[in-house]
């Protein structure tokens, strides 16, 4: 029996699987002062974003989220906090390496296509297709005529996406220099995190200003009605996670598919003898509980 769903309801029509923002549904503001409150939210919209699955797999829809934003902005951990409970041949993640030679040759939007979702599929960049308004732009890897053709051509190319059916949310995940400064530092004294600073972020810290006026010219030229941008507050991080998972849910409007409680079976019994565990090699137990 189908459940309604517990997410809240989408203000405005619906286009293609998605509702429509229409800037009235501003939600009531939630503290996550408690002792494992974040926790505790996280689970419970986590547990929303499996029935958001299923109803994407079952009817076939086709979704893409970009995660952009500085160095440190925090994509990465909202998308690991997205994926991490969902079916890997549902939901998959996206992040692109530099262009090889071949592909600097090919359509720009060319490497991005060959990753677009298929029905019952969930795509989640983290960066796109906007490098190009980006770093490339910022650090001199494209021409000014080719930094032009993508800012005309991007809204193009993402009308073309959602007149075939792809439902596209783009998130900007939006810090301060203060706290990027903070989580910088926090990786320089971190072993298990210092590989995330390359000298290409040190490169974008020192160009502050000049990737903030990247990022307005970008915004100028893609912030359509058909595909906005959504901006999220990121210098809490933990908040930022739980409001793009809140805002991604109240996107796509979706039903409740949870089947009923399954009844494992029981074991049948033979007179199978299993060989003994001397002949297998076991990887040696230094932990034990």
């Amino acid at each position: 029996m189908r459940k309604k769903a517990t997410h809240p309801e989408p203000q405005g029509d619906k286009v293609n699987g998605a509702a429509k923002h229409t800037g009235d549904d501003t939600p009531k503001v939630c503290s996550l002062t408690g002792k494992g409150a974040y926790d505790k939210e996280l689970r419970r919209l986590q547990v929303e974003l499996v029935k958001l699955q299923e109803w994407v797999r079952s009817r076939g829809l086709k979704v893409i989220c970009l995660f952009e934003g500085r160095d440190a902005a925090g994509k990465g951990g909202a998308i690991k906090r997205i994926s991490e409970c969902l079916n890997p041949r549902v939901c998959r993640v996206v992040a692109l390496s530099t262009p090889t030679e071949k592909e600097k040759t090919q359509w720009y939007f060319q490497r991005y296509v060959a990753h677009l979702p298929s029905a019952g599929e969930i795509v989640l960049f983290d960066r796109s297709w906007y490098n190009r308004a980006g770093v490339e732009r910022v650090m001199g890897f494209c021409t000014e005529s080719e930094y032009l053709e993508f800012m005309h051509s991007c809204p193009e190319f993402e009308r073309m996406l959602v007149r075939s059916g792809i439902v596209l949310i783009k998130y900007w995940f939006s810090v301060s220099d203060d706290e990027q400064e903070r989580r910088f530092q926090a990786r320089i004294k971190s072993p298990t995190k210092r590989w995330k600073l390359s000298p290409m972020d040190l490169e974008s810290r020192r160009r502050w200003v000049d990737y903030s006026r990247a990022k307005d010219e970008m915004f100028s030229y893609t912030d359509i009605k058909q595909v906005p941008w959504y901006v999220v507050n990121a210098d809490n991080k933990k908040c930022a996670r739980l409001n793009c998972i809140r805002h991604l849910l109240s996107m796509i409007a979706y039903e409740d598919l949870t089947p009923e409680p399954v009844k494992l079976p029981k074991l049948e019994r033979s007179n199978y003898v299993r060989p003994p565990l001397s002949e297998q090699t076991f990887v040696p137990e230094v932990y034990k509980g």
